[in-house]
């Protein structure tokens, strides 16, 4: 599957997970009181961003709990999954909070407000700050996990909305341009919905079954037909369980004379699409070349 992981354990990583959590809600709180006092709907923006990095922390931090839950006979692949969900939970939140701030931005050009400078630079410095501290805590995680990668990419979309907010704050301070305000909070919008809509597409992808994007099928089924005794293939489905697993499902057509070797041909089978796609779950259906089914194809609908 082409992935490297960068494990932490369970207990550190929930530990990191509830600090950013904690942080983050008294962080929104303090930006929320400070854009209301100092009328900045960019420091508001940021505020509402930074409440939606909390809020991803928490469904991120739910949903590690979950997927380390065992398979039972009702969820026979576990619940890794959860993991997914929540990323797709965060990643649709964002795209919603963007596209709100939009709406916000448009309606201060046309009735701008006094912004006090000084205030949004302080609160905005102090908040660049935590939202740094927050990626540190998620950085190593967010490389081996979907969910986290999503908190974590709320978090660094919160530090650059900082840095664009201090520089509005600047410009107000020494130019009185209030206009910059509404065009910050629409860069920080933008920036929001362009990371949201590239990243939730490999979400989607995993909840609709479809194939690991580093494996081809074509090429899966070209590597099982090289197999010796291997007369064809069809009925292929390949997905991913997982961020981190796929699976495979066959029909494999054993040659005329050889299904005294049907098990170490299926082992072989196996064996090779471990080695050369890091497929671990394969399921394979043996059939006699003079059995097998009719009109096969493969490429076909379960």
């Amino acid at each position: 599957m082409g992935h490297q992981h960068h494990h932490i354990d369970a207990q550190t990583g929930d530990r990191r997970v509830a600090l950013a959590v904690l942080v983050n809600l008294a962080l929104s709180i303090a930006q929320i009181i400070g854009g209301i006092l100092s009328g900045s709907l960019a420091l508001i923006a940021d505020a509402m961003h930074n409440l939606s990095d909390a809020i991803s922390l928490v469904i991120a931090f739910g949903a590690r709990r979950i997927a380390r839950r065992s398979a039972t006979a009702d969820m026979t692949f576990g619940y890794g999954r959860a993991e997914v969900v929540a990323a797709l939970v965060n990643y649709t939140t964002l795209i919603m909070v963007g596209f709100y701030l939009i709406y916000e931005a448009i309606l201060r050009f046309f009735a701008p407000h006094g912004v006090d400078g000084w205030l949004v630079v302080i609160i905005a410095g102090i908040a660049l700050l935590v939202d740094l501290v927050t990626a540190l805590l998620t950085y190593r995680m967010s490389r081996s996990s979907m969910n986290i990668r999503a908190a974590f990419l709320h978090n660094l979309a919160d530090a650059l909305g900082s840095v664009a907010v201090i520089f509005a704050g600047t410009l107000i301070i020494l130019y009185d341009w209030r206009l910059i305000d509404p065009l910050i909070t629409l860069l920080i919008a933008g920036y929001i919905l362009w990371m949201s809509f590239t990243e939730i597409g490999p979400v989607v992808r995993i909840l609709m079954l479809g194939s690991p994007p580093d494996v081809k099928l074509e090429q899966v089924v070209a590597d099982l037909l090289g197999l010796k005794g291997v007369a064809g293939v069809h009925h292929a489905h390949l997905w991913q369980i997982d961020e981190h697993r796929g699976a495979l499902d066959a029909h494999v057509v054993i040659e005329k004379g050889a299904w005294g070797d049907a098990d170490a041909i299926k082992a072989s089978a196996k064996q090779r699409l471990h080695d050369l796609h890091g497929i671990n779950h394969t399921t394979l259906e043996l059939e006699c070349s003079v059995h097998a089914c009719p009109e096969p194809q493969i490429f076909a609908k379960i």
